[in-house]
This record gives C-alpha cells, structure tokens and sequence, in this order.
C-alpha cells in the first residue's frame, strides 16, 4: 500500500528559536506555531480556534530559521508529521509533530532588517547550501508581500 505524509502549515511562532547541535554537529531547532481557524458555527457565529504545533528543522534551514525569525513571526511551513512516544513517570506519552522540510517568509517587515528582503519572498529548503549573505539582490517580491516563488540566490 502506498503512503503520502506531507504536511503545510501556515501561522506564527509561539516563541523564539533557539539553536542547538547535536554530538554530531548538526543544527536543530524547535518551534512552536499557532495555527488558527476561523469559521462560521451552526448558529451563525463567527469562532475561532487555535491548534498549536511543534516543528524541529534540522541543518541549515535550522540555521536559517534562528537567523531570522522570533516570536510573533508568520512562517509558511511543509514538512511531514512524525510521532513521538516516551516514557515519563510510569506513564506512557505520545505526540504528533511536524518536521519542517520547507519554509517561506510571509510577512513584509520593510522596518525589521533582520532578514534578506524584510521577509517576503524567501524560500528555504531543507538542503540549503552555505549561509545567507548581507548582499541578497532579490527579483523583486511577489503580490501580497510575500511567500513567491522566489529562490533563495546562492
């Protein structure tokens, strides 16, 4: 039987990243994201609900994420959902998380400075080469601000 396990999820981090290196020296990182829904009940009222997920991205786009991402940011993320299972105090736990693959900015933070374009329009994969350069020259951002499809340009 074949399988598919793809995740996208759009929304904000819940708190900063912070980077961490394996034994190995690989990077990591996890974020939290909140995941909201808007919708209409059976009554005609208008709610809202918030999933919250934790993502780990691993290697450069690590790197990249703690680079130029804090709490509050809206992040684009594809990635595929794992399941973790462990033992604490006698009692069995368990979770489902998402291990970002992919990601895009998809603010416009002309004002923050912080990343390439001010956040529109980068795209990182989870094989990204070498670390970002200050001299970006990007083709321009897409309509909206943000998220094209623009590569990263190195």
């Amino acid at each position: 039987m074949a399988s598919f396990n793809k995740v996208f999820l759009m929304g904000n981090l819940t708190r900063d990243p912070e980077l961490r290196y394996t034994p190995k020296g690989t990077a990591v990182t996890d974020v939290g994201m909140a995941v909201n829904r808007v919708f209409n009940s059976g009554d005609g009222q208008r709610q809202e609900e918030t999933t919250f997920v934790d993502v780990t991205f691993w290697g450069r786009t690590a790197e990249t994420v703690c680079k130029f991402l804090s709490k509050g940011r809206p992040l684009f993320v594809e990635g595929r959902l794992k399941f973790d299972s462990w033992e604490k105090d006698g009692q069995k736990r368990s979770k489902l998380s998402v291990n970002g693959e992919n990601f895009q900015f998809i603010d416009s933070r002309k004002d923050s400075g912080d990343s390439p374009d001010g956040g529109g329009g980068y795209s990182s994969k989870a094989e990204a080469p070498q670390a970002p350069h200050s001299d970006y020259e990007f083709q321009g951002e897409s309509a909206g601000g943000g998220g094209g499809d623009d590569e990263v340009p190195f």
